[in-house]
C-alpha cells in the first residue's frame, strides 16, 4: 500500500497531547509515525494542511441501513457501530466494510436487539423484520448470545423498553450478560421507562445505548453507574435543536454521570429522525452543555490516539476544535485506512 505523509500546523494526537508543526505517516492502513515534522523517506503522496489534524470520528450508535454510508464517511466519521439491524443484512455489510473498495466507514455491528416476545422493536415502524429477536427463558437467551457472537457481533444489545411492550426478565437479562462476557462482548441496553436503568446496572450491563431520558436517575444510581458503565450520548434525538422535557432530563443525567467520572461516548442514533450523516454538530454541542470540556468531547468522539500502530483514520479542519467545536461540521480532509477520501 502507498505511503501517505500528512503535515499540519497543529494537531490533537490524543488526550493531553497537542502538537505544532505535525507530521503523520500512514502505511498499510496504520500510522507509522506521528509527531513533529522530520525528514522521511519519499512518500507516494504528501498533503499539507494549513489547519488542524485529529483522529477521525467514531459514532457508537447508528442504523447504517437507514443512512448513506458514503455521506457518513465524507462527513468525517470513519467508523460506526450499528446497534440494530437484521443479521443477514448487517453482518455481511460489516464484513464488506473492511475491504478497500467499500465507500463508507468501517462498520461493527450488534445484529438484532435481543428482546422479550412482543417487546421493542418487534412492533416498531422503523425496524425491518429481524431487527429484534425474541427469546423465551434464560437458556434460549444465552444461546442467542452465542449464536450472535459466532456470526461476528461486536456487542450484544438488549431491549429494556417498558414503554413499548414486554421486557426481558431479570433471569434472562443476567443470562445474556453472563454469556456475552464469556465471549468478551459488551452488553448495551436500550433502557426506557421507570426502573429500567437500575435493572440494567443490577444485571451487569456494560453500557447504555442512549443516555437515559425518561426519568431523573437518583444520585446514588448515577454514582454506581459511573463506576462500571458507560453511556453513549444520542442526546440530539431528544430535541433536534428544540427545548424538550426529554433533553432536559437526559442532559441532567449525563451531566451528573460525567461529573461522577463516568465514561461518555459519542453516538447519534443515525437513521432516527433528522440526524445528519457525518458529524452531528448538535450532538457535539449538547455534550459540551452536559459539562464535557472541548477535549472531553473529542475524546468521546474518537476511538484511538494518533500514534504508531493506530488505525490511519484522520480528519482535518481549518481551525482548532479545541478552541471552537463549531468547526467540526466543516471537514477539510478525511483519511480512512491510510487513503484520502476527500480533501478540501
Amino acid at each position: 500500500m502507498a505511503r501517505l505523509c500528512l503535515r499540519a500546523s497543529r494537531a490533537w494526537l490524543g488526550r493531553g497531547n497537542v502538537a505544532e508543526d505535525v507530521q503523520i505517516v500512514c502505511e498499510d492502513g496504520v500510522i507509522t509515525y506521528a509527531g513533529v515534522s522530520t525528514p522521511i523517506d519519499a512518500a507516494d503522496r504528501e498533503v499539507v494542511l494549513d489547519g488542524f489534524l485529529m483522529p477521525a470520528v467514531a459514532d457508537r450508535h447508528v442504523h447504517i441501513g437507514l443512512a448513506d454510508p458514503a455521506a457518513v464517511l465524507l462527513g468525517g466519521v470513519t467508523a460506526v457501530r450499528d446497534l440494530a439491524w437484521p443479521p443477514d443484512v448487517i453482518f455481511p455489510l460489516a464484513d464488506a466494510s473492511e475491504l478497500p473498495s467499500f465507500n463508507g466507514p468501517l462498520i461493527r455491528a450488534a445484529g438484532p436487539i435481543v428482546t422479550a416476545p412482543g417487546g421493542y422493536p418487534t412492533e416498531a415502524g422503523w425496524a425491518p423484520p429481524g431487527t429484534g429477536v425474541e427469546v423465551r427463558g434464560p437458556d434460549e437467551a444465552a444461546a442467542m448470545v452465542r449464536e450472535l457472537a459466532d456470526r461476528g457481533a461486536a456487542a450484544i444489545k438488549v431491549s429494556l423498553n417498558a414503554e413499548a411492550g414486554p421486557t426481558l426478565s431479570d433471569a434472562e437479562l443476567t443470562a445474556i450478560v453472563d454469556a456475552a462476557h464469556e465471549r468478551s462482548l459488551p452488553v448495551t441496553a436500550h433502557a426506557q421507562g421507570k426502573g429500567q436503568a437500575a435493572r440494567a446496572l443490577g444485571a451487569g450491563v456494560d453500557e447504555f445505548a442512549h443516555c437515559p431520558w425518561t426519568e431523573r436517575l437518583a444520585d446514588s444510581l448515577i454514582e454506581a453507574m459511573a463506576r462500571t458503565m458507560r453511556i453513549v450520548s444520542t442526546l440530539d434525538i431528544q430535541s433536534y435543536g428544540r427545548d424538550t422535557p426529554e433533553i432536559r432530563t437526559a442532559l441532567d443525567n449525563l451531566r451528573r454521570f460525567h461529573a461522577a467520572g463516568g465514561a461518555v461516548m459519542y453516538g447519534t442514533d443515525l437513521g432516527n429522525g433528522p440526524v445528519p450523516p457525518g458529524v452531528d454538530l448538535r450532538e457535539v454541542l449538547l455534550l459540551r452543555e452536559a459539562g464535557l470540556s472541548n477535549e472531553d468531547v473529542l475524546a468521546a468522539m474518537t476511538r484511538s490516539r494518533l500514534e504508531a500502530g493506530a488505525p490511519a483514520d484522520l480528519v482535518g479542519y481549518v481551525m482548532d476544535p479545541l478552541e471552537n467545536l463549531g468547526v467540526m461540521e466543516r471537514v477539510e480532509l478525511v483519511v480512512r485506512a491510510g487513503s484520502i477520501v476527500s480533501s478540501g
